[in-house]
């Protein structure tokens, strides 16, 4: 069963919130921080939220033109900065969806990897059918992402005292 936390008066007149047998000062009272803050995040490879990130960003690049994974790396570091991204784990993430293209579609044109001396480089194929297919993997991804989120939250996720 669910509580909710009741307010109330302390012995010195503060107003003190009760959740279970844990009474505390109302923090509206209080000058704290906000703790909300997150702590950076190391994306890797094989993770479902650094994959999430990655393709969110490869649904939006342009089609039929070639990027260096560098600059997609500088991409994600720009726009997700809590988080810390390195051209191996792109690679390695934008490898996987040319795998998966690969066995949807039995053709390798569709997401196109190229390495020559200035780095490697990315070409999605200018067609109807990539944007649908990499918003399909973005969903896919996010399924994964949460039912990590729901096993941390049964408890598989959280630290227990031995």
């Amino acid at each position: 069963m669910l509580s909710h936390p009741s307010t109330a008066e302390s012995a010195d007149n503060r107003p003190t919130m009760s959740s279970g047998g844990l009474s505390l000062a109302q923090p509206g009272r209080l000058e704290l921080p906000d703790p909300n803050l997150h702590p950076p995040s190391v994306a890797e490879s094989g993770d479902p939220f650094s994959a999430l990130r990655v393709v969110h960003l490869l649904a939006r690049l342009p089609r039929g033109e070639r990027v260096l994974i560098g600059d997609i790396t500088a991409r994600l570091n720009a726009e997700y900065l809590d988080w810390a991204f390195s051209p191996r784990v792109v690679a390695d993430t934008i490898a996987q969806v040319q795998a998966n293209w690969v066995a949807d579609y039995r053709t390798v044109e569709g997401i196109h990897l190229e390495d020559d001396p200035s780095g490697t480089w990315l070409e999605i194929e200018d067609s109807a059918r990539t944007g649908p297919w990499l918003v399909g993997q973005a969903h896919r991804l996010a399924v994964e992402c949460r039912a990590q989120l729901r096993e941390f939250a049964r408890g598989e996720g959280r630290a227990t005292e031995g």
